[in-house]
């Protein structure tokens, strides 16, 4: 079956799923494999719950008319997805960067949606699958696709914009992560740098960080709008406050405009991702009263830069995820905060290969200076027990399970908590006995 023929039962059939738990009424299935199921074992179970199609790719499936036979599901689905984005009037930005690019794919959409019908990656699904899904939810009447986009390999983030076909981006950082699969920091920068390339072929327009020396270098040849600390970006800003939510000042290039917005984000960090929304959506010509509003009322969830004060402490949970360059960014916003007394829960860091050790014994060490000295420090995970120069005075857990177990007999009252670990770590158990 050609792609233009699986295209109008798409437009027959517009919902997608992958889920054989979830099987809408007339729905199209994809039996996508993964390492440890195969969606084509369960191709007869979604047709008797109710799905219009199933799309299949194995030799042994059963002739029936609603089974569409290809020869690789995924490839199906993501050539799919590239076929419908083409066929709609949607102005598609992507995103992507090492810290910070679901934060400010939010805030982007956040404030394009004050104005315009936008769609926009839910959650983290930025992968080889989620992007795809995303793109396939787009309907004639939006006029903005903001898509999120994550690699933990080179050329990932090149694979994902064959098929987005973006018309604008935005790279929020680059940093030390999934070094495992990027190999250094180099084949970060190259990797996320794929999306620059792509935009450069195609005559698209970024917007960059003004501020940002790495990526600054790799502007040349490209169509940019800057944000930034600087004069001479189109949207400029200067932090007023983080203590601990950030509040900030903006305006435009014109010097029209003294706005001033006090947001629910923690950490100073969050200042490039709040005007690098701002410079997108003013860009597109949002009123800055919308803007301020959209980015004054963004509440963060799911453990990402949130302040929260329980009976007994106050808390900073920023425990999604953590890298080298996310967890020395929390600590220096942490350490910036006056307030007393301090204590950090910090869990391990994962996907760093060969620099597993020295990552982690950055981290002891950097713990250990007086400018960053802590009145509690509690470490999770085995990375951390095998640094040396630990203090003994600090409390180090094997596994989050052991920390809980600790919380039931001890209480902690009066402290300000900075909880940042990687999302395997699942910190946020220790929320309730905080």
């Amino acid at each position: 079956m050609s792609i233009e023929q699986l295209y109008e039962i798409f437009r027959q059939h517009p919902v997608i799923t992958t889920d054989s738990r979830h099987c809408p009424e007339g729905s199209l299935f994809f039996a996508l494999k993964g390492d440890k199921f195969d969606g084509n074992d369960y191709i007869e179970q979604t047709l008797t719950a109710g799905v219009a199609y199933a799309v299949g790719d194995r030799s042994d499936l059963s002739a029936d008319e609603r089974i569409i036979q290809v020869d690789n599901v995924l490839q199906t689905l993501q050539n799919l997805a590239n076929y419908h984005r083409r066929q709609m009037n949607a102005t598609v930005i992507a995103i992507t960067g090492t810290n910070g690019k679901t934060t400010t794919k939010e805030l982007i959409a956040t404030a394009l949606s004050s104005k315009y019908k936008t769609l926009y990656t839910q959650g983290n699904l930025n992968n080889h699958i989620g992007v795809p899904l995303t793109l396939l939810q787009l309907k004639p009447e939006h006029e903005f696709a903001v898509i999120e986009m994550g690699a933990n390999h080179p050329r990932e983030i090149r694979e994902l914009c064959l098929m987005a076909e973006p018309d604008y981006g935005l790279i929020t950082n680059v940093g030390k992560a999934h070094l495992e699969g990027f190999g250094s920091l180099e084949g970060v920068v190259r990797t996320k740098t794929e999306l620059y390339d792509f935009l450069r072929e195609k005559g698209g327009t970024v917007f960059g960080n003004s501020d940002n020396l790495i990526l600054k270098d790799l502007y040349a040849y490209l169509s940019m709008v800057y944000y930034g600390t600087s004069s001479e970006a189109f949207i400029q800003g200067k932090i007023t406050a983080s203590a601990p939510t950030l509040a900030f000042e903006w305006k435009n290039e014109k010097n029209e405009g003294n706005n001033k917005i006090l947001t629910h984000l923690v950490g100073s960090y969050n200042f490039e991702n709040v005007l690098a929304a701002i410079c997108v959506a003013n860009y597109f010509g949002v009123e800055d009263e919308k803007i301020n509003d959209s980015i004054a009322s963004y509440i963060p969830t799911n453990n990402r830069s949130q302040n929260q004060k329980t009976g007994k402490n106050e808390l900073i949970i920023d425990a999604y995820n953590a890298n080298p360059s996310s967890m020395q960014a929390a600590l220096d916003n942490f350490k910036s905060l006056d307030v007393s007394p301090k204590m950090v829960i910090l869990g391990e860091m994962k996907e760093l290969g060969n620099y597993n050790k020295e990552e982690h014994q950055k981290l002891v060490e950097s713990l250990s200076s007086p400018e960053k000295k802590m009145d509690k420090v509690w470490l999770v995970g085995e990375n951390f027990k095998e640094c040396s120069s630990l203090n003994p005075e600090w409390q180090v857990f094997s596994k989050t399970d052991d920390l809980l177990a600790y919380l039931q007999t001890t209480s902690l009252s009066g402290y300000f908590i900075l909880i940042k670990g990687s999302r395997g770590n699942q910190l946020e158990k220790v929320i309730p006995y905080l």
